[in-house]
Parts: structure tokens; C-alpha cells; sequence
């Protein structure tokens, strides 16, 4: 079990790496392609989307398709074109090679953007792993597909192809702390250009790790569960009788991830993923699981990013001369960050976290103090 947890646990550092604040990104997409779950990634371009899926291809060492859809896009640009010398002996076939049907792992950019030819097909390819074609069926390779959109659907007759993606998260713009570190990395790039990875594990592994979540104990959280499925419902947040059961994966894989036998608490917080349908819900689930799960582990990992956060903080403000304009906004963000540290540890009679939060505190004001010298408060 150790093996297996270090092993995805290089899978998500390798896959994170060459991105500056993309680890939650990293950590989803994992998730996915061990349940052989379909993911989408909701926000506007330049976020990094495409890359992360490629990468993933690269160090999973699997076959790789992407394609941007718009409404005029034909399924032979996607499933392959008509074999005519086939055709002319009578025999209905499609040349595969390179296409959706042979890939493993496929990127599809603004897949809402698919007419109802499209749609059909890539339900049946999503749900089904086979595309129902002419007079035959094609079966596919398909792993894993990774969707993006600039929005999430609001039409009616997106609804089924929306359900299909079990985990669906939106990709934020880094905040300003990041954009230093931003900036070197994207400057290296421009200069040297995407390397591809060395592969890291591959298919017939995968596969391995696959089956392995179905061995995770789901027990220990299954009441707790089902009074969230409860508390989601009154408050608004519908979960269909399918995504119900579905969700069990993503529980099993993030214990798995996290080296468990027996799924925990912690586990519980994947629903912020499986769960919402729009923006509004993406935010509202946050605040609910929040308040019901607040667990140690929980708020020391919150605590680990922002002690990281901190650090690129505080390099930023040493940089910058007094009276720079941009301490203003330092100043306002920690002071947001020391109300944070203070709800993420209230309730919790925990040494640990106690302790990270004293600390934290203690840092967050001698930053302020910073701030303040250098706008002469």
C-alpha cells in the first residue's frame, strides 16, 4: 500500500511541477484517470488546461487526443473519416488511426460547443467506451476524457453529457502571489520550450491502481455520507441517484492517494468536485463542507498552503520599494489570511493545529508589521 501511495504520489508532484499553483489541478486529474472517470475543467483560456492534460498523457505513457469542437464540427474529425475502399466492398469502416477511438487520455476544448451528431456519440464513447457507428460499433481505448469550457452548461440538451464528468472543477487565475514565480517559469518556457516528460508509470499499472480503490474500506464514512447527501439537499444541491453511487470512486481513490485502508473524514471533501452543477453551487459547497468537516487534517494541509503562500508573500514585500501601491493589496490580503488562519482553527482542540496556527498568526503579523514600515503607518 505504501508503495502504491508513493508511486501516485510522484504521479501528482511530476504532473504539478512545471505549473505554478496548479497541485489541486494535478491531484483531480489523478483522481480521474485511476476511477477511469471523465473530468472537466471549467475557466478561461491561458490557464493551463490543455498543458496539464498532455502532461498527464506524457507520464502515463498514453496514447493522446485533443481537439477543439465548435458547432460545425463533423464526428469523422473526431471518430475518423469512411474508409471509401471499404465502402466500395460494401463494408461500413472508419480510419481510427490518431482519432478519439485509439486514444486513452483525450482533451476536448470547449466541448459544450458540440452539436447533436457530436453529443450522441461522445455520450455513448463516455458512458459505454464504444461509439455506435453506421451499421457497427467502433470500441474504444478511451481511459479518460478531459473536458474545458469557459462556462458550465445551462441548455437542457447538454444535461447528459454534463452528468457524465464525475469530477468537475474550475480553474482559477493565480492570484497575485503567484505571478512572480509566474514570470520566471513562463519566461524558461518561452525560452526553452514544453519538454516531455519520462513516463512514469504506464497503462497496464494503471490499471492495477484502478482495481485497488475497490479495496478501500468505505464503511467508516458511509452515515456521514448520507446525512451530507442529506444537508446538500435541503440546502439547495441536488445529487442524482447515479452520481450518488459514483461518488463512492473519487472517495476510495482520494484514500488511496493518501495511503488509507479505510476511507476518513477527509475523504468526504472530493464532494467539493463530484457535487456542483454552477458557479453559485461551486462556492456554496465550500462553506458547507467547511462546516462539516472540519477535521486536524483537514486544516493543517489548508495551513501548509498558506504557510507556502506566506513565503511567496513575504519575497514580494521585500522586493518592493516604500510606498509601492502594491503594498496596499498585501496588506489587505493579510489581513483576510489571519481571519482565515483564526476560523480554520476555531472548534479544534488540537496541539498540532494550535500550534501551526500560533505560528502562522505570529508570521502573518510580523508581515503586516512589514507593510506597514514600508507605507510609513
Amino acid at each position: 500500500m505504501q508503495n502504491q501511495t508513493t508511486r501516485l504520489q510522484e504521479l501528482i508532484n511530476s504532473l504539478a511541477e512545471p505549473f505554478v499553483g496548479r497541485r489541486e489541478e494535478a491531484l483531480l486529474l489523478v483522481m480521474g484517470v485511476i476511477t477511469k472517470e471523465h473530468v472537466l475543467l471549467i475557466g478561461e483560456p491561458g490557464t493551463g488546461k490543455s498543458a496539464l492534460a498532455r502532461r498527464l498523457a506524457s507520464l502515463i505513457d498514453a496514447k493522446y487526443f485533443k481537439y477543439l469542437l465548435t458547432k460545425f464540427t463533423e464526428p469523422s474529425e473526431l471518430l475518423g473519416p469512411i474508409d471509401i475502399n471499404a465502402l466500395k466492398e460494401g463494408r461500413y469502416k472508419r480510419i481510427t488511426r490518431g482519432k478519439l477511438p485509439e486514444a486513452e487520455i483525450a482533451f476536448l476544448d470547449e466541448i459544450f460547443n458540440a452539436n447533436s451528431a457530436v453529443l450522441n456519440s461522445l455520450l455513448s464513447v463516455m458512458q459505454e467506451r464504444i461509439v455506435y457507428d453506421g451499421y457497427g460499433e467502433i470500441k474504444t481505448n478511451l481511459w479518460t476524457i478531459i473536458g474545458a469550457s469557459n462556462t458550465t452548461p445551462t441548455e437542457p440538451e447538454l444535461e447528459a453529457l454534463y452528468d457524465r464528468f464525475l469530477y468537475r472543477h474550475i480553474v482559477n487565475p493565480l492570484d497575485s502571489e503567484y505571478w512572480d514565480t509566474l514570470l520566471d517559469k513562463a519566461w524558461l518556457i518561452e525560452k526553452n520550450g514544453y519538454t516531455s516528460p519520462t513516463p512514469l508509470i504506464n497503462i497496464k499499472e494503471l490499471e492495477e491502481y484502478s482495481k485497488k480503490i475497490y479495496d478501500i474500506n468505505i464503511q467508516p464514512i458511509k452515515s456521514k455520507l448520507i446525512k451530507l447527501y442529506l444537508a446538500l439537499e435541503e440546502k439547495g444541491l441536488h445529487i442524482t441517484d447515479r452520481r450518488k453511487g459514483k461518488i463512492l470512486k473519487a472517495i476510495a481513490a482520494h484514500a488511496l492517494i493518501h495511503g488509507r485502508r479505510n476511507a476518513a473524514m477527509d475523504d468526504l471533501y472530493v464532494l467539493k468536485y463530484t457535487v456542483p452543477r454552477d458557479p453559485e453551487e461551486f462556492e456554496k459547497i465550500k462553506i458547507i463542507l467547511f462546516e462539516e468537516l472540519k477535521t486536524s487534517d483537514r486544516v493543517l494541509r489548508e495551513f501548509e498552503d498558506l504557510q507556502a503562500s506566506l513565503e511567496t508573500m513575504a519575497t514580494e514585500i521585500n522586493k518592493l520599494q516604500s510606498f509601492d501601491p502594491r503594498l496596499i493589496d498585501y496588506y489587505r490580503t493579510l489581513k483576510s489570511l489571519k481571519e482565515k488562519v483564526k476560523a480554520l482553527a476555531s472548534d479544534i482542540e488540537d496541539d498540532k493545529v494550535i500550534t501551526s496556527a500560533t505560528e502562522l498568526l505570529e508570521e502573518i503579523d510580523n508581515l503586516i508589521n512589514l507593510v506597514m514600515m514600508k507605507l510609513n503607518m
